[in-house]
């Protein structure tokens, strides 16, 4: 087992900065602003399911999801760069930060597609991505969000049970949880690279909605 299959704790994890990372002014495929403020109503959610280029584009297209951002989450290390988070040294996952009208788009539809578009069930990696960078987690912002993530969790389970799939490895995790914005360069990265890298892959079992 290498160091980057295991989490580090606060003394071992890379101190960071305080300064935040700067990025584009705005979204490169919607044009929304990326910093706040946002329109009235609207609300967060996190999700993080592997490699964040392809999590970000599956979120971008749907209907009623204002922005989105790629970032870092779930770690200890402030305003980390994404060699430090690929050092295993940060405690973070790659994570799709967005903002989303409930009158749209239902926060449990945004589970529903973060389930069936990754494997949820493969610890510290997600297909050939091996590391702590790509592990499976939800943060969430309410108790109303928590209840409904635990509630899609275990309809999620059944069927995967019932598919041959092994537990469920994904981490809720509640506030403060510590979402930094990646790069630059890493914002919508697929709409400026077509061709680039996407590891995102369910499972082929569908989770109810």
């Amino acid at each position: 087992m290498t160091k980057t299959s295991i989490l580090p704790d606060e003394s071992h994890a890379l101190p960071g900065r305080a300064d935040k990372m700067p990025i584009p002014a705005r979204h490169y495929v919607n044009g929304h602003p990326m910093l706040p403020p946002y329109p009235e109503g609207m609300e967060t959610a996190l999700f993080a399911m592997g490699c964040f280029w392809g999590a970000e584009r599956r979120f971008w297209r749907e209907k009623g999801v204002y922005l989105t951002a790629a970032g870092y989450a779930g770690g200890i290390t402030p305003n980390p760069s994404y060699k430090e988070v690929c050092s295993g040294l940060t405690g973070h996952t790659e994570a799709v930060w967005m903002v989303f009208d409930p009158a749209e788009v239902a926060y449990a539809d945004l589970l529903k597609i973060f389930w069936e578009s990754h494997n949820p069930t493969q610890g510290m990696r997600q297909g050939n991505d091996f590391g702590t960078q790509y592990r499976s987690l939800i943060g969430v912002y309410s108790d109303v969000q928590k209840a409904q993530a635990l509630a899609s969790w275990q309809a999620y389970q059944q069927g995967l049970t019932l598919a041959g799939f092994g537990a469920i490895t994904t981490e809720i995790i509640g506030q403060p949880f510590g979402f930094y914005f990646a790069e630059a360069y890493h914002q919508q990265y697929l709409a400026k690279n077509p061709d680039g890298y996407c590891g995102l892959g369910g499972t082929g079992v569908s989770c109810p909605g």
